[in-house]
C-alpha cells in the first residue's frame, strides 16, 4: 500500500527497532498526529495460541472510549423499567424489533433479557451481520440490566481474538489525558493476561502496538506495561 507524505513523516518519527514504554508510545502518538480530527487510539494484542484457545471478555475501561455509547435493551414489565433508570437510550420489545426489521441501527450494543432471546433471535441475522446480537459470552444477554447497562454507558467493551489471534481494540481518542489512556490500556492488559489458556505452554504475549486511526503502530514494551 502507498501511503501519503505525511504518514511517511510521521513513519519516520518512529524507531522501528525499539518497543517503546506505553507513556513513551502514547506521547509519540500524539506527537506524530497530523489530521484534524480526534482519532481513536487503537491497541492491537498478539497472542500466542492455538486455534483451539477461545480468549474474549468484556472489560470496564475507566475512562471509557471516548465514545457516547448508545444502548438499546430488549426488555419487558420491570426490567424495563430498571433499563430506563439506569439510563439506557432506547428500551422495548417487539416494538424496536419491528423497528431494526425496517432497517433502523441507530445504536452501538444490544442488550437482551433471556425471555427476549426467542424474539430478538428472529432478527439474529440482521444484528449479526453487524456485530449487535447479545450474546451471553459477551454479558449481553442478561437479567442484571441495571448493572449491564451502567457499566457499558461507562465504557464497558468485548474483546476477542480473531482468526489471526490479535486482539484489536480501541481504548480512547488522542485528545484524552495521556494518564487516561494509560489506565485505559493497563485495565485492558491486565484483563487480557488473566484470559492465558490453562493449558498454554511459553509465552503468552507476542507483541503489542498501538496506534491511532491515521497513523503507523508503534511497538510497545509489554512488559513494563502491568
Amino acid at each position: 500500500m502507498k501511503h501519503g507524505k505525511k504518514y511517511r513523516d510521521a513513519l519516520e518519527k518512529i524507531d522501528r527497532t525499539k518497543a517503546y514504554e506505553l507513556g513513551e508510545a502514547i506521547k509519540l502518538l500524539k506527537e506524530i498526529h497530523y489530521v484534524n480530527f480526534d482519532e481513536s487510539v487503537e491497541i492491537a494484542i498478539n497472542l500466542n495460541i492455538l486455534q483451539k484457545h477461545t480468549v474474549r471478555d468484556t472489560v470496564v475501561l475507566p475512562h471509557g472510549t471516548g465514545k457516547e455509547i448508545k444502548v438499546l435493551v430488549f426488555a419487558k414489565a420491570d426490567k424495563a423499567k430498571e433499563a430506563e433508570e439506569a439510563g439506557a437510550d432506547y428500551v422495548g420489545d417487539t416494538d424496536l424489533i419491528e423497528k431494526i426489521k425496517s432497517g433502523w441501527f441507530n445504536f452501538d450494543v444490544a442488550v437482551a433479557t433471556p425471555d427476549m432471546m426467542k424474539e430478538v433471535g428472529k432478527i439474529g441475522q440482521l444484528l449479526g451481520k453487524r456485530g449487535l446480537m447479545p450474546n451471553p459470552k459477551a454479558h449481553t444477554v442478561t437479567n442484571a440490566i441495571k448493572e449491564t447497562v451502567k457499566e457499558l454507558k461507562k465504557g464497558r467493551v468485548e474483546f476477542r481474538a480473531d482468526k489471526t489471534k490479535i486482539i484489536h481494540l480501541g481504548i480512547g481518542k488522542l485528545s484524552m489525558d495521556d494518564n487516561a489512556l494509560i489506565e485505559n490500556c493497563t485495565t485492558l492488559y491486565e484483563t487480557v493476561l488473566q484470559k492465558r489458556p490453562a493449558d498454554l505452554k511459553g509465552e503468552f504475549i507476542k507483541s503489542v502496538y498501538i496506534a491511532s486511526t491515521m497513523s503507523p503502530g508503534i511497538k510497545v514494551d509489554y512488559r513494563k506495561i502491568a
